[in-house]
């Protein structure tokens, strides 16, 4: 990541976009921390303020209890909210040990083909077995209302906007998307071999 603004400005601007954010409970009772990484702009923040963020705003308020997180991967794009596989391991290492071990889920919400080919390659590197045994991917909302309190949690529109769209292009969750249009109004299917490209998704 590269800083282009002090820290005291990069600290307003992850309280601005409400990046991270704990509000709501699972359905076992536990608090959970939402993490928008379309909102993260890894291009502005660096890995210290980060860290220095979460160490100061966001652990006191998780105090000694289990809590999860819920991370939501909708249109991230890589250039731009992506901080590296070396900063994520860092802002992973600076997590104190007391943290790490009262997490008991992780749903990564929306996760796409890309994200879950690098996780499965670099997951245990990142995260270490115990974080990753913990990792939950949710391909769709109503999934994820059966782990978590709808009504406690606060969901952008844009991530309702791409559910639906996955409902009616459901071979995008594999990082296959239609290049016939008919796919999208009629349920007929000339060739499953023709009529998909190859495309990953972030």
């Amino acid at each position: 990541m590269c800083a282009q603004a002090s820290p005291s400005e990069q600290e307003q601007l992850i309280e601005k976009l409400e990046i991270f954010k704990i509000r709501g409970r699972d359905k076992r009772g536990r608090k959970i921390l939402r993490i928008i990484g379309k909102y993260f702009p890894a291009r502005t923040l660096s890995v210290d303020v980060v860290k220095k963020y979460l160490e100061d705003k966001i652990f006191p308020k998780l105090g000694k209890k289990q809590f999860s997180v819920l991370y939501v991967h909708t249109d991230v794009e890589r250039s731009e909210n992506f901080p590296g596989i070396s900063a994520l391991r860092s802002i992973y290492e600076a997590i104190p040990v007391n943290v790490k071990e009262n997490l008991e889920a992780v749903y990564f919400v929306h996760p796409g083909l890309q994200s879950r080919l690098f996780l499965a390659t670099f997951g245990r590197l990142l995260l270490g077995g115990g974080l990753y045994g913990k990792l939950r991917y949710v391909n769709r909302l109503d999934l994820l209302w059966e782990h978590v309190r709808r009504n406690e949690i606060e969901i952008p529109d844009f991530v309702y906007d791409h559910d639906e769209e996955l409902e009616y292009r459901p071979m995008m969750d594999y990082g296959l998307e239609s290049d016939h249009p008919r796919v999208y109004g009629a349920p007929a299917v000339d060739s499953p071999v023709s009529m998909y490209s190859m495309r990953c998704i972030s």
